[in-house]
């Protein structure tokens, strides 16, 4: 089974899968929350302003960035977008943090509408679901104040690399690597700093590394059926080709951006 990007991405599908996930994404998933602080500490370590005036999000899910930036920088106002309505939560979870102008607006964000100009938008772990990454990346960049920044975070080609090696097709329509990101943006937005840098979780038996990935919300576009013996079968061929002192591996490759409009 060839593992072939979607020529479309089912949007309902991505949405139910992350809706059905959303009460336990927050403490399960280990590696968006560590990229979400990362991304706002490459942020600040690239000379980003201590305020923004008016900031953009989307994809917050259930808030780590959200917290992250709101730790390190202050914002006049903050626009909250996710694909699932009910992240809409993350204000009241903010409380008194979130700043007095803050709204959620739900909703793809390649058709949100944005009335304003933003001095930062920024996005963990979304991008990769952007069919048209170029499309997107221009309408936001359009939406940047001259000097406004742009902090992103995706994932490369080694995206849960053993899945795809055992014939996954579930991959997400965007993993790049730091070296293409160059091409995804459109003249005057000038790439400040790009990491890529994998990172592997293990578990003890394919059960629990499917759960965990149930739990997360981002096997949006698996459509596999498991009957006790695929189980079997799937673990049995996942122990054989990457099994490692009796656990499952499964790496994230996580890649991070910030990058700022010149002109």
């Amino acid at each position: 089974m060839k593992d072939t990007l979607p020529p479309q991405l089912d949007q309902g599908r991505v949405r139910q899968s992350f809706r059905r996930g959303l009460q336990s994404y927050h403490g399960t998933a280990s590696v968006q929350a560590d990229i979400a602080a990362q991304l706002a500490g490459l942020l600040q370590a690239q000379g980003a302003p201590r305020r923004f005036e008016a900031v953009l999000e989307f994809g917050c899910g259930t808030g780590h960035l959200t917290r992250h930036l709101l730790q390190r920088f202050t914002a006049g106002s903050l626009l909250l977008n996710d694909l699932v309505p009910e992240a809409a939560q993350v204000l009241q979870a903010l409380g008194d943090a979130a700043p007095a102008q803050s709204r959620f607006e739900a909703g793809a964000v390649e058709t949100l509408p944005l009335p304003q100009q933003f001095d930062l938008i920024a996005s963990a772990s979304t991008v990769q679901w952007i069919a048209d990454l170029p499309a997107l990346t221009a309408r936001l960049a359009a939406r940047l104040k001259p000097g406004g920044w742009l902090a992103l975070s995706g994932f490369g080609r080694n995206q849960f690399r053993e899945l795809a090696a055992l014939g996954s097709a579930a991959a997400a329509p965007s993993y790049l690597d730091a070296g293409e990101w160059p091409s995804m943006l459109p003249e005057g937005v000038e790439i400040q700093a790009v990491r890529q840098q994998p990172a592997v979780l293990e578990f003890d038996t394919a059960l629990d590394l499917l759960k965990h990935l149930r739990r997360t919300g981002v096997n949006g576009h698996a459509q596999q059926s498991w009957s006790r013996g695929r189980l079997q079968e799937f673990e049995d061929s996942y122990r054989q080709r990457f099994g490692r002192g009796g656990k499952l591996p499964l790496t994230y490759d996580p890649v991070l951006l910030a990058a700022r409009r010149t002109g």
